[in-house]
Formats: C-alpha cells, structure tokens, sequence
C-alpha cells in the first residue's frame, strides 16, 4: 500500500514510546520505507536498536554520529520524507519546534523537512493544559503543522485526564489517509449508505437481513484516503467506524431513507450499498403478539425504495451508483435495475458465487451502466472499493 513512501517518526522523551514500536511495524508490512529519529530522552525509554530491527534503517539520535553515509543526514532525510510525524510529541519538544530552536537531531530535520508534519502529544493532563504548551501547539497549527487530539484515559502518572498518545491504529490512520492515494477525490461530497436495516415486530423480534456492512464501509474508508467528505450512513453492524468520515448511525429503512434525503442534495455522488430490509410489519395486533411464534402472523408492506426515489430526483451532475444481489440472471435483472432506478452505476454480485455476498472480505462483481458490463475477478472488498470509485469517478470528467 505504501510501497515508494518515506515515513519519518520522531520519538521523544514519553513512557508512551512504546507505541511507536508496534506503528514502525504496521508501516513496514505496508512496505513504506520507515525511519526513526529519536531525541536522548527517548533512548530511555525504549533502545534504538528496537526501531532498527523493525525498518532496517539506522535509528537516529546525535546529529553529529558519523556512522552513516556521508552526507548532510538531517537535510537528506528531510528531503525524501513523505511525512513526518512527531508521535509521542513531548511539551519540551513541542516548544523547541514553536521557538525555532534546532539542537538535535530530531528538531533539525523536522526545521528542514517540507512535507506534512504531525504532531502527537503525550505527556501529564496538567502539562498539555498549561497555557503555554497549547499557545505552541496553536503557533504550530498556524505553520501548517497538523495537531493530533490527545485521547482521554489513565495516564501513567496516574492521573486520569487528556494526554494520553491515541492508539496505534489511530497514528496509522492519520498517515494513511495523507499517503495511501493520490487526492483525486478531494472537494467531492460522497454519500455511502451501509449495513442491514431492521423492521421491529415488536420490542423482542425484528424482519432483517445479512448484511454485514464490510462492502459500503470499505467504499467509505477508501473515498475519505482519496480526499472526498464522505457521510456513511449505517445501519446496526458489527464494524469499527472508519475514521474521519461522518458516520450517521440508523435502524430502519425509514432512518435511512430520512438520512439519505437530508444529505442527497449537497452529494456529487451517492453510493447505496446498504442491504435494506423490503418489508416492514404493520397492523401487528396485540393478541397475536400473545400468541405463540408459530402462531403469529403479520401484515406486511414495502419499505421506501431509496434507490428509486434518488433516481427520480437526481441533479444535474450527480452520480448515482446501486447494488443488485441475485441469485440468477444476474446481468439482465441489473440492467433493468440501471434503467428503473435512473442509475449510472449498478454493481451486481451473484450470492452463489463462491468468495461474494454477505459477511465475506472478498467480492465478485459485475459493473453494469449503459456503455455495458464490465465483469471483475474475486478481490478483496477494499479493492472492489477502490474500482467502484474509479468508476464513478470517470462520470464526472
């Protein structure tokens, strides 16, 4: 994912180094080319030799080691980053950054460095809320240096409070969505519905289905690495959030289709890949409520088609992109779904098709609009999200 992408971490003087350790690796297994600058306090808390096992490269701390290639290390690195990310950022280290002041290794490159700069402090709640610390974090945000929110919890101190270094994964994400893809989306709106809907019987029993979520979630994640404001509209599923997308939480396909109409007008594209329940239970009467499950029996109707009602009201410009699951004559059911709903996109997968449908990671598809079809290979659901956006994508060139 990150092949041909330099990565600088610098480390400061944190018991929340630790952290850094298990992100040099995350980023090593997506092949980005990883290097660590460590200030003489964080040798304390974790050994170089640690980030020097993980990526391969010498880990750095005096600026005047030679035991490297000879040239002007701090400038040559600076140079070839694609990203510098300061995580865990100490108050010390904040202030040398704001004041200009350039003594050690890890302060010169980041002075040097001209690609995106984050900063993620950790230290003491008192610390990180002393007005000095965040006038420098303010001064810093005001050069263009991207601030990474502390998360709240138990710090080390033992106090409980902000200041505590975001997870992992949360670091990984940030450098993610800046280096992942080229921001080919970037001032597109895109809406993506996901998930089951689900129809209440009554407080005990609900009419869904089996829809995990994994299709439009992956849809959402990849559109918001590529730049565009995406709003996920899901229904009740089992899946982390993706991060930095409005997730807009929903139970029936009422909510849905409420949610949908709320943000329609303001979308350049509009992605339903949710599985939305078709009917919904009505006149449900008391006494049958009592009886046994066996006996009960229920009036049905249809749920809002959402699909179709995009269709009808669509603006000039939008791109408008469904899903068909089938079970049989695949294409010909998709090509009149295209037609009734007013779509431009369908994209069909037979469920008894091996490694597609429900719950699955991986997806066979068939991309339907009306130049004709286009049939994929089996692919992981995070790369039938990146084709799917390719695709609607070529609509609005």
């Amino acid at each position: 994912m990150l092949k041909g992408k330099t990565v600088v971490l610098g480390v400061t003087g944190s018991i929340a180094a630790y952290k850094i350790a298990n992100l040099a690796s995350m980023l090593v297994k997506q092949h980005a080319d990883v290097n660590v600058i460590m200030t003489k306090n964080a040798t304390n808390f974790i050994n170089p030799i640690t980030f020097e096992t993980l990526t391969n490269n010498k880990c750095l701390v005096d600026t005047f080691d030679r035991d490297f290639q000879f040239n002007v290390e701090h400038v040559a690195l600076a140079k070839r980053a694609d990203i510098f990310m300061v995580a865990p950022a100490s108050a010390n280290v904040i202030g040398k950054i704001a004041g200009g002041i350039a003594d050690d290794m890890l302060t010169t490159t980041i002075m040097a460095c001209k690609a995106p700069k984050y900063i993620a402090p950790a230290m003491n709640t008192n610390m990180y809320e002393n007005p000095i610390v965040q006038d420098n974090l303010k001064k810093l945000e005001g050069y263009g240096y991207n601030i990474i929110t502390p998360a709240t919890g138990y710090l080390a101190c033992g106090d409980t409070g902000a200041g505590k270094l975001p997870s992992e994964e949360e670091l990984m994400a940030y450098i993610m969505r800046e280096l992942h893809y080229e921001k080919d989306l970037k001032g597109k709106k895109i809406v993506v519905t996901a998930g089951p809907t689900t129809e209440a019987i009554d407080p005990v029993r609900f009419i869904s289905n089996h829809s995990s979520g994994k299709m439009g979630y992956a849809i959402a994640k990849c559109a918001m690495e590529r730049g565009a404001d995406v709003t996920l509209i899901s229904g009740t599923t089992s899946i982390a959030k993706p991060p930095f997308v409005n997730v807009v939480d929903v139970l029936s396909a009422q909510d849905m289709f409420d949610a949908v109409i709320k943000y329609a007008d303001d979308a350049d594209i509009i992605i339903k890949a949710a599985a939305v329940a078709d009917y919904t239970p009505v006149n449900v009467a008391e006494d049958k409520l009592k009886k046994k499950d066996d006996d009960l029996s229920i009036s049905l109707k249809r749920t809002t088609d959402i699909l179709k009602y995009l269709g009808e009201h669509k603006k000039e410009g939008q791109v408008l992109c469904g899903f068909a699951m089938e079970t049989k004559d695949l294409i010909d059911n998709a090509k009149k779904k295209l037609e009734s709903k007013n779509a431009d996109l369908i994209v069909a997968n037979n469920l008894k098709v091996k490694g597609a449908g429900f719950k699955t990671d991986t997806n066979v598809v068939t991309f339907i609009d009306k130049t004709g079809t286009e049939e994929l290979p089996i692919l992981t659901k995070d790369e039938v999200a990146e084709r799917i956006l390719n695709k609607v994508l070529s609509f609005t060139k």
